[in-house]
């Protein structure tokens, strides 16, 4: 059995025996509050979910494979979309996980400033272990919404 810190994918604090060590801040536990999703419907709390997202993980940019455009290319003759610049022979691009290519340099600036995917806004891994913690109360969100509809349709449908 998986322990709770491990389940949530926290660290414990670290036990000092020291009563001021631990966080007894109120914007501390505003933001436990918030992280944990106890904490619906205010405005105090939309102002942490609705944050632009953080940069890319460097270590997601670097993993992308650059590829060159050659004769068989799909891309050949058709834009990039972040700079509509028509691909040539020899151009290098990235492709992300949704399936967009961009070229490279275009797309890293990009990449640098934000976590999505400049056409679609698919999410992308950031390095901002808050920001991934916001983006799994929404998804779990999401998930207990259409748990409670299914059920509700399961039942009165």
């Amino acid at each position: 059995m998986s322990s709770y810190f491990d389940e949530h994918n926290c660290d414990p604090l670290p036990d000092t025996g020291e009563a001021s060590s631990r966080p007894v801040d109120l914007l501390e536990f505003a933001r436990f509050l918030i992280l944990t999703g106890n904490w619906q419907h205010n405005e105090f709390a939309s102002m942490f979910a609705d944050r632009p997202p953080p940069p890319t993980s460097k270590s997601y940019i670097e993993s992308l494979e650059r590829e060159c455009v050659d004769e068989g290319c799909k891309l050949l003759d058709s834009e990039c979309p972040i700079c509509l610049k028509k691909y040539e022979l020899q151009d290098q691009y990235l492709q992300l996980k949704c399936g967009h290519s961009f070229h490279a340099t275009c797309l890293v600036p990009w990449l640098e400033k934000t976590c999505s995917c400049p056409l679609c806004r698919a999410s992308l891994p950031s390095a901002d272990p808050d920001w991934e913690e916001l983006q799994r109360q929404k998804k779990r969100e999401k998930e207990r919404e259409a748990d409670l509809e299914a059920l509700h349709n399961s039942m009165f449908g």
